[in-house]
């Protein structure tokens, strides 16, 4: 074989060797392109289903029933109709209230899934008994002010104008925290007051007025509010001493833990805390 033809043989060997590198580089790109695109697509379908895996578990349903202090009544129905917009499917109804009443429920087996008190210490009813899920929060504070007949015609300008003869004046229940915080009121004033009826609850106390059953009542700055222009409101400085904290908290025996839950965080959000402050509520 002559010098040229081996070289001729030679070169064509090494085109072949070349050719197959070239092919199994080309396969081994291929193979790794597929297997990137196989775990892109493999972490894209868990992504995915952990997205539907969360917004399954932030979707709420069923329904939510509170327990809340009567002042809480307008404020509180607002709050639920907003809540229920928010979480489609979600139902909340409310038991309003004297404080002590529903929380006497609540430890005697009423099923409710959030509690709002209007004061600690009947909040601390529920606590203490064990149904309650974490610590109350206080969420908002409230007021007194003296509910008066449209116009005020008996000229009521302090907590002592209440005490003269002929004046029919109602009070919430010593048990009940507005009644309290009005007993707290009058001792720090060193005054004596007999009213013509103890009521259950401040709405009670402030239908009363709005009936024209009594010429007085000294109820939250809030209810004087809610009544619009069938009262008339009457400050008096003697509030700033019996200023009640109100707290709320999930309970223990719960029916929708995830809905208390949520409804709570309404209540303390700003949306919540604007609804509360417009209804005249003061912030925690």
């Amino acid at each position: 074989m002559t010098r040229t033809a081996r070289r001729t043989r030679r070169t064509r060997r090494t085109l072949r060797v070349a050719g197959a590198g070239a092919a199994a580089l080309l396969t081994l790109s291929a193979c790794s392109s597929s297997d990137d695109d196989s775990s892109d697509s493999s972490a894209a379908k868990s992504d995915s289903s952990a997205a539907k895996s969360d917004s399954s578990a932030d979707k709420l349903s069923g329904t939510v029933t509170v327990f809340a202090a009567a002042s809480l009544k307008e404020s509180f129905t607002a709050l639920g109709e907003e809540f229920e917009k928010e979480h489609p499917g979600t139902r909340v109804t409310f038991s309003f209230g004297g404080s002590d009443s529903l929380a006497a429920s609540i430890t005697g087996g009423a099923p409710a899934d959030v509690f709002a008190s209007a004061s600690p210490k009947t909040m601390k009813i529920v606590t203490d008994a064990g149904n309650a899920s974490g610590t109350p929060a206080t969420f908002v504070r409230n007021e007194l002010e003296i509910a008066t007949l449209p116009g005020n015609p008996d000229r009521i300008a302090s907590l002592k104008d209440l005490t003269e003869s002929g004046l029919k004046v109602v009070l919430c229940d010593k048990e009940v925290p507005c009644g309290a915080a009005t007993q707290k009121a009058l001792d720090a004033s060193k005054l004596k007051l007999t009213p013509v009826s103890y009521e259950q609850d401040v709405k009670a106390a402030l239908t009363k007025v709005e009936l024209k059953e009594a010429d007085a009542a000294v109820v939250y700055k809030t209810d004087v509010r809610a009544a619009d222009d069938k009262v008339e409101g009457v400050e008096f400085p003697e509030s700033d001493d019996a200023v009640n904290d109100y707290p709320i908290v999930p309970l223990k025996d719960a029916q929708n833990t995830e809905g208390a839950k949520a409804f709570i965080a309404l209540v303390r959000s700003a949306e919540g805390q604007k609804v509360l402050t417009a209804a005249g509520f003061l912030k925690p």
